[in-house]
């Protein structure tokens, strides 16, 4: 039976702003073949650090190759993914997720261009990513590159000024947990929808109709990840969405499958790594 573990790891207090979690992923092997080993998207830009083993990332289609000691940041995500180890054997990942927040903060990037892939930082940083990379290789263990990966993000934060608008609106449509529309974004803050997504574009890559989607979708996703039956959960829906065939759209779209397709092959992984 494989065995896999998730631990979570406090960010340095400077990062906790722009920091949604931080974990170190071990597993023993690859899950059965039949298991559905799926991230579903949560908005967070996803900076990854491969220490043992390398993985496989299916997303819309397309496959994405990251080997062993390889450095990647995941633009955003609004597909489902299906993520697995390269090799049947240990492994070991450090996964540093990024709020929409802190992804601008840190990286001056063409997010636009980055939706649904996954690109290894050397190729988007140049020189200072390919040193990082060097560094990540060399350090003797997961604590040194645990504190390496942090100084390198410590030293980023220069790279952006806040934005206070788009900032507003990205605080304003996580606290009504995705349930805001982007005219009544326009009336708080002045700005009209085509300004507000541009903004938003070149800040995180989509718009904020999409990220809106996002974030309502988590809401829901976060109670059927919990084991709760699909019943039970028609209850909770209806604070997010018009009716069932809206919601199962969503499903849908963010899965891949519906939610009695999904119940059946869903694992601890899965959950794990949406909840934890």
């Amino acid at each position: 039976m494989v065995e896999f573990l998730f631990h979570p790891v406090t960010p340095h207090p400077a990062l906790i702003p722009y920091v949604a979690k931080m974990w170190v992923f071990e597993s023993s092997g690859r899950l059965p073949a039949e298991d559905m080993k799926l991230i579903v998207p949560n908005a967070n830009f996803k900076l990854t650090l491969t220490c043992k083993n390398g993985m496989v990332a299916q997303i819309d289609g397309r496959s994405f190759t990251q080997k062993e000691d390889q450095l990647s940041l995941s633009g955003l995500i609004d597909r489902p993914v299906v993520l697995d180890p390269s090799d049947d054997m240990p492994t070991s990942t450090i996964v540093i997720e990024l709020n929409p927040i802190g992804v601008y903060r840190l990286f001056h990037l063409p997010y636009a261009a980055l939706n649904n892939q996954l690109h290894m930082l050397p190729e988007l940083l140049g020189k200072p990513g390919h040193a990082l990379e060097i560094q990540l290789g060399e350090a003797p263990n997961l604590a040194m590159k645990l504190h390496l990966l942090q100084q390198f993000l410590l030293e980023q934060l220069h790279i952006g000024k806040a934005d206070s608008i788009y900032d507003y609106c990205v605080n304003r449509i996580t606290q009504a947990r995705g349930i805001v529309t982007v005219s009544q974004l326009e009336k708080a803050t002045g700005y009209s929808a085509r300004w507000l997504h541009r903004k938003f574009s070149e800040h995180m890559g989509t718009g904020a109709k999409n990220f809106a989607e996002i974030v309502r979708f988590k809401q829901c996703y976060q109670v059927f990840s919990s084991g709760v039956s699909y019943d039970m959960l028609k209850t909770h829906i209806y604070e997010y969405y018009h009716d069932q065939s809206h919601f199962l759209r969503s499903f849908k779209r963010f899965t891949g499958s519906t939610p009695t397709e999904l119940q059946r092959r869903l694992n601890e992984l899965a959950t794990k790594h949406y909840t934890s």
